[in-house]
């Protein structure tokens, strides 16, 4: 056998050997890698002119005096409509307190009117401690709101102060409400300071537990209540330790790529729901270690995406491929104009990308009624879909100029069961009727959900 002979066979014997080797590497990096991207899409600027304006359903004058960009919404009188509640506050070195609250009917006019109209800002910018709830349990709705030293707790359809409860001073930068005590509704109530301490106090307000930088780490803007063992109390997602119910630390994430300590915890939201840890997962972005995360119910990290400013998430089927559902996150601190919003999918794979001009508020809904969640963006009023093309903008008088922000929630304004579309600014709320939405699945409530800004 010659020496070209010889090294041909030795090149064959090594190909048999190392093929399957090489296959079987080129099969793991593929699987490890992002999946193509189902879009890329930079939209900014004005739309395209074929692409539809979305006119509102009504449009309510907020109250010159009273009204903020601040809004929560839900029938507060029985009459079986939806009433929209607006709320001022003031802001003194970062610490703020609800200044003012007035309820409207959907025509403008004014149910009723609370607070000191000369202090406090109409300007939405973080956290207004306000929302609605029955608090009691007797199926007619409260206005519950924080004000310097005090939660207040108002009559949904009267606007009358029934009761006030002694807190500190800064515990007004937003307010929660959950179920520590096992009751058969959410009757505790949680109240915090900016970024250091977090207060518990059921529902005749009796403090239950006071907890400062929970597992060694700052709070998050907004104590995030769950289930995970199925006792009936909730646990509360503070910052980056989950509490129990008793305020006692359950467990604290612990990234392996980022430090914690640079910031704190912004955002955590249910991916999965389970009967036990194990079975949830979380979503969570790390403000400042520029992190997000997905962890199961003990705290067990999944999966980490680092060195971007993720900030606000929603969880949704956004997709039309059966698969689902997927996270929906912005990028935030980018200049105008760059502002992305990526979808992943449940490994942490990005799987499509939308930049605008603005990206930071956004929600999903099923706006087309195929089952399938568009994605809204409250700055320019953009609907976009699976493709991430803009179909649709909500329209409102002055358009997106960028002066401030806009906020946008969703809920059932119309009381047909279909969630729908609301944009606030400082002046005035838009209401769009969303009518070819399907109504979703267990009991859906008249009005808005709680509003966070996680600001």
């Amino acid at each position: 056998m010659n020496k070209a002979d010889r090294f041909a066979r030795l090149a064959r014997c090594l190909t048999l050997f190392y093929l399957p080797l090489v296959l079987a590497l080129c099969t793991a990096i593929k699987a490890a890698q992002p999946e193509s991207l189902y879009f890329d899409v930079k939209d900014v600027g004005a739309p395209a002119k074929n692409v539809p304006m979305i006119e509102p359903w009504k449009i309510v004058e907020l109250d010159p005096e009273y009204g903020g960009q601040w809004v929560v919404a839900a029938d507060l009188d029985g009459d079986g409509a939806a009433e929209i509640v607006s709320a001022e506050n003031l802001n003194i070195d970062d610490v703020h307190y609800t200044t003012t609250a007035i309820a409207q009917e959907l025509d403008g006019s004014v149910l009723w009117r609370w607070g000191d109209p000369k202090i406090g800002r109409k300007n939405w910018h973080h956290d207004v401690a306000c929302q609605i709830h029955d608090w009691d349990g007797d199926g007619r709705n409260e206005v519950v709101l924080c004000t310097k030293g005090f939660i207040v707790e108002l009559d949904g359809a009267r606007g009358t102060e029934r009761r006030r409860i002694a807190i500190a001073d800064d515990a007004t930068d937003c307010i929660v409400f959950c179920n520590l005590s096992g009751s058969d509704h959410p009757t505790d109530v949680l109240v915090k300071n900016r970024y250091r301490r977090i207060w518990a106090y059921n529902g005749a307000g009796k403090l239950l537990w006071t907890v400062s930088d929970p597992g060694g780490y700052r709070t998050a803007h907004q104590p995030r209540p769950m289930d995970l063992d199925g006792d009936g109390r909730d646990e509360i997602m503070a910052g980056y330790a989950m509490l129990n119910a008793d305020g006692s630390v359950r467990w604290v994430f612990k990234s392996k790529k980022v430090d914690q300590g640079r910031g704190h915890l912004d955002c955590a939201r249910i991916y999965q729901q389970g009967t036990k840890g194990e079975e949830f997962r979380l979503v969570l972005t790390c403000c400042g270690a520029n992190n997000i995360a997905m962890v199961d119910g003990n705290g067990k990290v999944l999966w980490e995406v680092s060195g971007h400013h993720f900030e606000s998430i929603d969880v949704g089927r956004v997709l039309p491929d059966g698969r689902g559902p997927q996270i929906v996150v912005d990028i935030d601190h980018q200049p105008r104009g760059k502002s992305p919003m990526w979808v992943l999918d449940q490994w942490g794979n990005l799987l499509g990308r939308i930049v605008t001009d603005y990206s930071r508020h956004h929600c999903l809904l099923d706006w087309t009624g195929d089952g399938i969640n568009e994605i809204l963006v409250g700055h320019n009023g953009g609907l976009y879909d699976h493709r991430g093309q803009r179909i649709g903008v909500f329209a409102t008088s002055g358009g997106a100029d960028g002066k401030g922000e806009r906020s946008m929630l969703i809920g059932d304004m119309t009381g047909d069961g279909v969630p729908d579309v609301m944009i606030a600014t400082p002046e005035r709320v838009y209401i769009y009727k969303n009518a070819k939405g399907k109504t979703p699945a267990g009991p859906a409530r008249l009005g808005t959900e709680f509003n966070f800004t996680l600001y």
